[in-house]
């Protein structure tokens, strides 16, 4: 199949791709799953996903390597984290290998839609598990649907590798303490939207979000993990239950330690506390790396190594990671799944 699209402006937007996975949860067990050319959803307007959020998604790309084969990045560990998920919301798990030869068939059936190497642009998959059925009081569904879906996407910040300006909210708070900040379900997400809209309005690519209880502590980065490189050589990241354990950021605590020599470590990141960084930035499946140029906090306009230019130890991290995503670096052990 000959796809026209301009590969190298793609965007992140969703796009109705040929084929999607979809299994169903019903007296217990899992079907056998299958691919599907139906794009709509049918289910019971009574179902807990739309009343009470009874769901969580993931996200993971498929990449195009320079000898034109397709792998994924640490599909396994998406899987894990569905399943930390589910646990959370008291959801049926979705097994790791139904969960990987899914996101393969998947893959496989939009093989065309897969962006060639060398433009950037990756296959974007979006794994869904939302509670179905007739159930109308708070209690868990008896029925699930798992469900994948794909499309091929650019960079999600605007600019990609370009250093953004992000600002610190003390408004508004992406999840309340012990609540589902560490699960990725969409109510987290919902809560983040309207301060979003507020930040890109004034100009933003989105909010420092701090933690809840004292509002001196960075935790998220609007949909992203943050992180920060100290003048003492340090990669730190931010520790908090209320954070979303990205798979992009416990790859960048590896490799900045075994391939940059950076010390790694997770804990508080005081929003009063910046001038310790040379460097910070957001990661995540989507955002990739995106340089942080200035934080707004309050009347503090802390800027790190430029507004634009990207710091060198950020270019380094970028470079590792996207180059073993792509398959041009070396990847650890057990990181790369190739699509067959």
């Amino acid at each position: 199949m000959s796809i026209d699209l301009d590969w190298e402006n793609l965007g992140f937007n969703y796009r109705e791709l040929p084929f999607r996975y979809i299994s169903h949860f019903k007296d217990g067990k899992w079907d056998a799953g299958e691919l599907t050319g139906d794009a709509t959803l049918h289910i019971s307007e009574s179902s807990p996903a739309l009343h009470y959020g009874q769901q969580g998604f993931e996200g993971l790309k498929a990449y195009r390597t320079k000898d034109g084969s397709i792998q994924l990045f640490r599909p396994d560990r998406n899987a894990a984290r569905l399943q930390n998920t589910a646990r959370r919301l008291h959801m049926a798990e979705v097994p790791t290998d139904k969960f990987i030869d899914a996101v393969m068939q998947v893959v496989k059936a939009n093989e065309d839609f897969v962006p060639p190497y060398g433009t950037g642009a990756t296959l974007y998959l979006r794994p869904l598990l939302i509670g179905v059925g007739g159930i109308i009081g708070v209690h868990p569904a008896d029925e699930y649907i798992f469900t994948i879906f794909a499309m091929p996407v650019g960079n999600y910040f605007k600019g990609g590798l370009t250093p953004t300006n992000f600002i610190a909210s003390h408004d508004y708070d992406r999840a309340a303490p012990f609540g589902t900040g560490g699960s990725k379900v969409g109510g987290n997400y919902a809560a983040s939207i309207e301060p979003g809209e507020k930040a890109h309005a004034a100009g933003y690519s989105d909010v420092i979000y701090l933690d809840p209880a004292t509002h001196t502590k960075i935790e998220e980065v609007g949909s992203a993990n943050f992180f920060g490189i100290s003048k003492d050589g340090e990669f730190v990241t931010p520790l908090s239950p209320s954070i979303l354990p990205s798979i992009t950021k416990y790859s960048l605590l590896q490799l900045a330690e075994e391939r940059l020599g950076l010390k790694p470590v997770e804990g508080d990141v005081y929003i009063n506390d910046l001038d310790r960084f040379v460097e910070a930035g957001a990661c995540g499946t989507a955002a990739v790396i995106s340089p942080i140029g200035r934080i707004d906090n309050g009347d503090d306009k802390h800027v790190f190594y430029s507004e634009t230019e990207v710091g060198p130890v950020t270019r380094q991290l970028y470079d590792t990671l996207v180059g073993i995503q792509f398959g041009d670096v070396e990847a650890p052990a057990g990181w790369i799944y190739k699509v067959k």
